[in-house]
């Protein structure tokens, strides 16, 4: 898919300090006179340091730093997830957007709690969180009801309860979404945030837009996220 040359998920085994170790390792094995080594290695170690300095600070994806690196093998595993799909004309029969879902997630190695398919309906909408809470789900992904339709009201009816919003996600998912379907990407309101101890996506209603969402940004990250919600 189009989403694939732009997970930046490096191997922390790629990272800058590798080489650069060595480097140090063969500029102080000259056991010359003190002038020698010292200018030789500070050469070495000023250049190294400030040339790539940024290694924690400048994370280039995912693992792109020993940091993320360490949080990431922290995180679980195994996240307990719920599905809703917002629409109304879809019943569970002609799910696929929430089929790909399911899929995605239990292929991943996570757990899925449940799923439901309810109306573009603030009240329904809540019922599905509630019903997603009780079942002990940590991630609860909507599909459907993003767009700027009458009855859309996923993206208003989840803002209102979010205690902190993840705008990159949204930001994140547009920049893909472009990448792939150009300037029909714009119409998409798709947004995450958090509410009480979960983490809530709210992705548009095409299969393939949640395929895009869920490989290239929520698989990544979901453990570390739900992670992040325990700090």
């Amino acid at each position: 898919m189009g989403h694939d040359g732009h997970d930046h998920d490096h191997d922390p085994e790629h990272g800058h300090g590798h080489s650069h170790s060595h480097s140090h390792e063969h500029g102080h094995s000259h056991d010359h006179a003190h002038g020698h080594e010292h200018g030789h290695s500070h050469g070495h170690e000023h250049g190294h340091e400030h040339g790539h300095s940024h290694e924690h600070g400048h994370s280039h994806g995912p693992e792109g730093s020993a940091v993320a690196a360490e949080h990431k093998a922290r995180a679980p595993v195994h996240v307990s997830a719920f599905v809703v799909t917002c629409s109304d004309s879809r019943d569970a029969a002609h799910d696929g957007s929430g089929r790909d879902l399911r899929e995605g997630l239990s292929a991943a190695g996570h757990t899925v709690a449940g799923h439901t398919v309810v109306k573009d309906d603030p009240e329904a909408i809540r019922g599905a969180l509630a019903q997603a809470q009780a079942a002990g789900a940590r991630a609860v992904l909507f599909t459907g009801g993003t767009g700027i339709g009458r009855r859309d009201c996923t993206v208003e009816t989840l803002r209102a309860l979010f205690e902190k919003e993840l705008p990159g996600f949204g930001e994140l998912f547009r920049m893909l979404s472009y990448q792939q379907i150009g300037s029909p990407a714009l119409m998409s309101r798709a947004t995450a945030g958090t509410y009480q101890g979960m983490i809530l996506f709210a992705l548009p209603g095409s299969p393939q837009a949640v395929r895009l969402a869920l490989d290239a940004l929520i698989l990544p990250e979901l453990g570390h996220a739900v992670r992040e919600l325990t700090r």
